[in-house]
């Protein structure tokens, strides 16, 4: 028996619980037990492959895009999980994004980021087409591009609208995928050269004045039922990073039954419910007492980030948070990444790398680890 992984997008970490609950619906007739969410804001399931053709022909009846093991059409990230609750006085608001999001009229096989300035609770640059909010120009985005498997970031010097995101992302893209040798895996990739192939007669454009503002990293505690704006968000972190369908099938009923339209999973592998109404708090305190969720995690436990469905990665978290936890060692605007795999992409200010010191065909041996920082650490 072989084990597949199922990949599903949510563009922009946004979940309707009625559709999740007719994914975990069909999960469950294939006796999948657990869930997990991705870095980019993804579902990862597990099925037995001899369940494959019943689970997938169940996605296919609900119209549900899928992926098997690999991904060729990595999701489009947003910081929407931040907004109202961990990001104030933005002029991008929900509409915003659903609106950038709707137009989207293609599965973009590149890294394609939407975040707001204001926040670092959403990675800015792990896309490799990223859009920033202006703080300053409403309705204008910076666009910083990293091109695909380099180190090459090169910021455009100017500012787009938000109605031509959707199609100037179609079109950068088509560009770099289309030229692949000048723009993929080449650490020579001109950005202006890019930029000049444009037709940008096509978009509403204005100079930018200043480049993209970055918020210093502080990471938010993401987890508890909290209040704001006379509601109550609720943030749910597993360590093990992974959620029980029984309990999200629940999760979803409650949303449909309180009227809650929206899940959010975020880039730490977590998700938020916006907008509990204070009658139906209770309601969902006994859903957590129900399936002993756990509210009181450390943050030098939260603030990792390790590549997904990785095991390795995941026992190597566990023992490094141990020892910060013995040591009582402070972790408050920092984040710890892990990396075991080859391009794989990992935000973090103090990076622990995995590498082999002899390297014979498929016979790795002698693993190391490289410790690395970032620039402004």
């Amino acid at each position: 028996m072989q084990e597949l992984t199922i990949i599903i997008n949510f563009p922009g970490g946004i979940i309707s619980p009625g559709s999740l609950y007719n994914i975990l619906a069909a999960a469950t007739r294939c006796n999948v037990k657990y869930v997990r969410f991705g870095l980019r804001q993804q579902l990862y399931l597990d099925i037995i492959s001899y369940n494959l053709e019943t689970f997938t022909k169940a996605l296919d009846l609900l119209d549900i895009e899928y992926a098997i093991n690999e991904n060729e059409h990595p999701n489009i990230v947003s910081s929407y999980p931040a907004e109202e609750i961990f990001v104030r006085n933005s002029w991008l608001t929900e509409g915003v994004y659903k609106d950038i999001l709707d137009d989207m009229d293609f599965k973009p096989r590149l890294k394609v980021n939407i975040c707001d300035s204001k926040q670092s609770f959403t990675t800015l640059l792990t896309g490799n087409i990223n859009w920033v909010a202006s703080p300053s120009a409403e309705h204008y985005w910076h666009l910083i591009i990293r091109f695909p498997k380099t180190n090459v970031v090169y910021e455009w010097d100017q500012l787009c609208y938000t109605n031509n995101i959707a199609k100037l992302t179609k079109e950068i893209e088509k560009l770099i995928t289309t030229r692949d040798e000048e723009f993929i895996d080449n650490k020579n990739a001109d950005g202006p050269k890019l930029f000049s192939l444009l037709h940008t007669k096509d978009y509403i454009l204005k100079p930018a004045e200043n480049q993209a503002p970055f918020a210093l990293f502080n990471l938010p505690y993401y987890e508890g039922l909290n209040r704001y704006n006379n509601k109550y968000w609720l943030g749910i972190y597993r360590r093990d990073e992974l959620f029980k369908v029984a309990f999200l099938k629940k999760l979803c009923s409650l949303c449909t039954d309180t009227k809650l339209g929206q899940i959010c999973c975020t880039s730490w592998k977590s998700i938020i419910v916006k907008g509990i109404e204070e009658k139906d708090k209770q309601l969902w305190n006994s859903l957590l007492e129900e399936f002993d969720i756990n509210m009181r995690h450390a943050a030098n436990e939260l603030n990792f980030q390790i590549e997904d469905n990785c095991p390795q990665s995941l026992e190597l978290k566990s023992y490094l948070v141990k020892h910060l936890s013995i040591d009582d060692t402070r972790t408050f605007g920092i984040c710890i990444g892990i990396k075991t795999r080859k391009k794989s992409e990992i935000f973090s200010s103090i990076l622990i790398r995995k590498r082999y010191l002899i390297n014979l065909g498929l016979f790795r041996l002698l693993p190391v680890y490289d410790i690395f920082k970032g620039k402004r650490f």
